[in-house]
């Protein structure tokens, strides 16, 4: 994941987010089976049909070893994410912002449903693994400058009280040194930074966990889609488009 596919993608996940609610402003309650909306709605369709090439590459071998002669998984994957949002963009706008059909807000639903849980998994969690492990690289950094000061610390100061002080509660020897002094103050910084950090720690791993199951949930979104999409085909197909002689 380079800064420029991220940034792409932000930028077309902000369309999306802001083309989604259109139907507050605007609805054209007969572009969906015009032409122009018949062009949209069957380019969506077709890339969202092209979304399954990477799922069956990921998941069956001879299909993985038939790609990997083409391309490698990582671009079937960076496809695989702008085909989604590229995808939901156009259905928003195949729609017309007419949501009156059951079948057409289920498939609206669930198509944002798989891009906002594929976006999540694909940058919002890696974001979040890399910004918990730059942390806890800085806060084992911190801990042995800690360790390294609040040594010298005690040889200074006799290795009696302040040894036991440092073992089982280092805010007690920093009470015990008192004073402006350089190390005194540096040590009282290092407390402060490891308690920030330790604590910012703790939140994005709560958040982490949260969002763990976004998986299950872009799978469980793309099993209620495609049906829903095949439906949705076929009821257009059945009663007609009106573009056509």
């Amino acid at each position: 994941m380079n800064e420029r596919e991220r940034l792409a993608v932000g930028a077309l996940m902000t369309v999306l987010a802001l083309v989604a609610p259109g139907f507050l402003l605007h609805e054209a309650p007969r572009f969906a089976g015009s032409l122009a909306g018949s062009v949209l709605g069957i380019a969506a369709a077709s890339l969202f049909l092209l979304l399954l090439a990477y799922s069956l590459a990921k998941r069956i071998g001879w299909i993985r070893a038939g790609v990997a002669r083409h391309a490698s998984l990582r671009a079937v994957l960076v496809f695989h994410v702008y085909a989604g949002v590229v995808g939901a963009v156009l259905g928003v706008l195949h729609s017309g912002h007419r949501y009156h059909s059951p079948l057409g807000i289920g498939l609206v639903l669930a198509m944002l449903a798989v891009v906002l849980t594929g976006f999540v998994g694909r940058y919002i969690l890696a974001q979040l693994g890399t910004d918990l492990r730059d942390q806890q690289v800085m806060l084992g950094v911190l801990r042995t400058r800690y360790d390294l000061l609040a040594a010298e610390a005690s040889r200074a100061r006799g290795e009696g009280v302040a040894t036991i002080l440092l073992q089982q509660n280092p805010g007690a020897l920093l009470a015990l040194m008192g004073g402006a002094g350089t190390p005194d103050a540096e040590l009282r910084r290092l407390l402060g930074g490891m308690a920030d950090l330790e604590h910012a720690i703790a939140r994005r791993e709560v958040l982490k966990r949260a969002l763990s199951r976004w998986t299950t949930v872009h799978v469980a979104a793309a099993l209620v889609m495609y049906p829903l999409l095949a439906l949705h085909i076929w009821t257009s197909v059945y009663f007609g488009l009106r573009w056509l002689p």
